[in-house]
């Protein structure tokens, strides 16, 4: 039972103490914007079960040795028959324990015997009806192709815009958030201001002979994967290691992966020649804007930056008030260095983000309410450092026991729950994960992960972050523009301000040409900073700065600074608003809720498996088709009626008059996850069929364009329909 009521009051004394140094991994690298995390103390426990296992194999592999020995000593020796007969009988009994305990360690590594080749068999399956019936396929196909860039056909574009369109009303249009549309190019300085130019890199190896690049981590992950899986003689210490480097491995600086990479022997792939050591490689596509080169662009690797530098004036269009979010939908462009895993991974992509803007010192949100009791799979920073497995929390109580940084982060979460399962997601598929210590920048409050379940494993889909004010922060230094919000207060109130003024003449005299860059320096600096200045210069008269635009110390003197506080009264509280963040790989959860949809069942002879997407009618590409019975006049001129009808409401079909039988095309729209079929078998009434039941109701003629209709937008349920009118026997016309 969620008992989120009884902690609510508790909930927003907790949301204000809770300030913790965590954030989104915006940056795919191996440190964050701030200083290096240390991680030499996590460690990721291995399955008691499995180091068990492990230890049992190895005693029974020994005493297969020993016994062997034995064998081989009898025979040398000339031993008597029932001698030599006992011991190999003993030997055998030996490899038969040591075969099961073998067999016992493959199921519990693969998970309860659903191995890797079962789930391999199965994205085959999946991947091969997608690319058969055109969801989609590999661009530029007729020149070999280039990895990593995908188009989608009729159904797989079908798909994405009713997710794009359900996006749009669950997110923009019942939150009333602000939508803009930035454009793909951006000069250098915005992603410079970002910290993308500096920090948006993996770690890359090249093939010393042949020049092939590997991106650096999916080798070392590669490598102890197989090791995990495939290899059942490494003792359960050496899984445990192997284990520990997969928890950690993105935290590796280059020396660190490389070391590994070294250690372990490893080669590029194709050829088996030695690797380079790992360097970082950046991932955006470097261009130039305007004909004389003289401006550097990126193709943007995210949309959030459009929004956050149109800040001030979406502030003034919402009227200068918070909270308020802006969302974009747009294409980004990231050169992976080794694409793969098919739609997860690829150079063009398409974002959903939103950016909610709030103020730092109040994140409740009036609509937590709505979605508090929600429980649904979560896992905790501290049930993944004890081992253990994600759970069904409920919301509220998460947020409660601060958990969840904050209500607003944790109504997005909620939100985003309901958005996914509401698409066709299976939510015991679904699961959200806190980001780990290792995993986090420096300067946010909370990140989690929403991750799906696939044949690759779980699969990041959605991030959800409280990134604090940075984003603000860093454009508005960078830019000298302020993106700041404003409280107005009801009365004045008597503030106490720190007041830095840099005495320029002093500063200018010391360090000419880099006076400017000391001066700003100088006026950054936070209150605690300044008051240790202030001490040190008193009791000192100096002080060595470091001045980050230099790069190096400098020699503070007593005069050329004065640091003082003092008390004014305010009329405003004038402060950067923080930002919560849910960003949406639109391609990843598709390709999910492919896997997810994706199912076969016999044919009505049962001689072969019939595949069937079963998307909700939400989401599918086409909602119905329209099958005259047999070929005849009447029937085509009836269902020419029912198409027109069924375009008039909006809804999307296709008629199949072909004159194969009616079983084969049922299973042809099937395979394309098309929810219903209209049978036009009289000129007066048709059957309209379900695709998951395959049941069958009759109505009249001008009945049916209304009753699909009404179930494909969700008014009624096909429970609701079946109740309504009469059943048809399916028997002489399904699979």
């Amino acid at each position: 039972m969620c008992k989120w009521n009884q902690h609510r009051i508790f909930s927003t004394f907790v949301s204000l103490r809770r300030q913790q140094i965590y954030s989104v991994r915006r940056f795919q690298t191996t440190t964050t914007l701030g200083k290096p995390i240390s991680i030499a103390s996590i460690q990721i426990p291995m399955d008691a079960t499995e180091q068990s296992l492990r230890q049992s194999l190895s005693e029974k592999s020994s005493s297969v040795e020993a016994q062997g020995n034995a064998v081989r000593a009898l025979k040398a020796s000339r031993a008597a028959k029932p001698d030599i007969d006992a011991a190999i009988e003993l030997l055998n009994k030996l490899k038969l324990e040591k075969s099961a305990v073998e067999k016992e360690l493959q199921s519990t590594i693969s998970g309860s015997g659903n191995g890797s080749l079962n789930r391999e068999a199965f994205r085959k399956a999946v991947v091969n009806t997608l690319e058969r019936r055109l969801f989609y396929i590999p661009s530029f196909k007729i020149y070999s192709g280039v990895a990593g860039l995908f188009d989608y056909g009729p159904p797989g574009c079908a798909i994405k815009s009713n997710v794009l369109s359900f996006w749009r009303q669950h997110f923009i249009l019942e939150e009333n958030m602000l939508e803009v549309d930035c454009p793909c190019v951006t000069p250098e300085v915005v992603l410079k201001a970002s910290g993308h130019v500096d920090k948006f890199t993996d770690l890359m190896v090249k093939d010393e002979k042949t020049g092939t690049c590997y991106r650096a981590d999916h080798l070392l992950k590669d490598y102890c994967t197989e090791k995990l899986e495939k290899d059942l003689t490494i003792s359960a210490d050496k899984a445990a290691e192997l284990k520990d480097v997969l928890a950690v491995m993105e935290d590796f600086s280059p020396e660190q992966l490389g070391a590994k990479i070294k250690e372990y022997g490893i080669t590029a792939p194709d050829t088996k020649n030695p690797l380079s050591d790992p360097y970082p490689f950046n991932l955006m596509f470097q261009t130039s804007i305007g004909p004389s080169g003289l401006i550097p662009g990126y193709m943007r690797p995210e949309t959030a930056q459009g929004i956050f530098v149109n800040f001030k004036d979406l502030y003034y269009y919402n009227g200068r008030k918070l909270p308020f979010a802006a969302a974009q939908i747009g294409q980004a462009f990231r050169n992976e260095i080794s694409p793969r895993q098919g739609l997860l991974r690829v150079r063009e992509f398409t974002l959903a983000e939103i950016e909610h803007f709030v103020d730092p010192e109040n994140k409740s949100h009036p609509k937590f309410p709505d979605v508090a009791k929600l429980e649904f799979l979560m896992f905790p920073r501290e049930e993944q450092m004890s081992g253990q497995s994600a759970k069904k929390l409920c919301l509220g109580e998460a947020v409660a026991t601060g958990t969840v940084n904050n209500e607003t982060l944790g109504y997005f979460i909620g939100r985003v729950y309901l958005f996914l399962t509401r698409l066709g997601i299976d939510k015991e598929r679904l699961r959200f994960r806190q980001h780990l210590a290792n995993e986090m920048a420096h300067y946010a409050a909370d990140c989690w992960d929403a991750e799906i379940e696939s044949s690759y494993g779980w699969i990041e889909c959605v991030g959800i972050a409280d990134r604090s004010a940075y984003d603000l922060r860093a454009h508005s230094d960078k830019s000298g523009v302020p993106l700041v919000a404003e409280e107005k207060f009801a009365e004045p109130k008597e503030v106490e301000k720190l007041v830095i003024t840099p005495v320029k003449k002093e500063l200018g005299l010391a360090f000419k040409g880099n006076q400017k860059n000391v001066v700003e320096s100088l006026e950054a600096m936070n209150e605690e900073e300044a008051m240790e200045m202030k001490a040190t210069l008193e009791s000192k008269g100096e002080v060595e700065f470091f001045v980050c635009t230099l790069k190096k110390n400098v020699t503070i003197k007593k005069n050329m600074v004065s640091i003082s506080k003092e008390k004014k009264k305010e009329h405003q509280r004038v402060f950067t608003p923080s930002v919560i963040e849910p960003s949406f790989g639109i391609g990843r959860i598709i390709y999910c809720l492919y896997e997810h949809c994706f199912s076969t069942r016999p044919s009505k002879a049962g001689d072969e498996q019939l595949n069937v997407f079963r998307f909700p009618p939400l989401v599918a590409p086409i909602k119905c088709t329209v099958f005259p019975l047999v070929q005849n006049q009447q029937f085509e001129e009836a269902a020419k009626v029912i198409s027109k009808e069924l375009a008039s409401v909006g809804i999307s079909h296709k008629i199949d008059i072909t004159g194969t039988s009616i079983g084969k095309r049922y299973a042809r729209t099937d395979e394309l996850g098309v929810p219903f079929a209209i049978t036009v078998d009289s000129e007066t009434s048709v059957t309209i069929r379900e695709r998951d039941s395959k049941d069958q109701i009759r109505v009249s003629l001008k009945e049916a364009a209304s009753v699909v209709s009404s179930v494909a937008e969700g008014k009624m349920t096909w429970q609701d329909v079946w109740a309504s009118f009469p059943h048809h026997s399916s028997a002489a016309l399904d699979e």
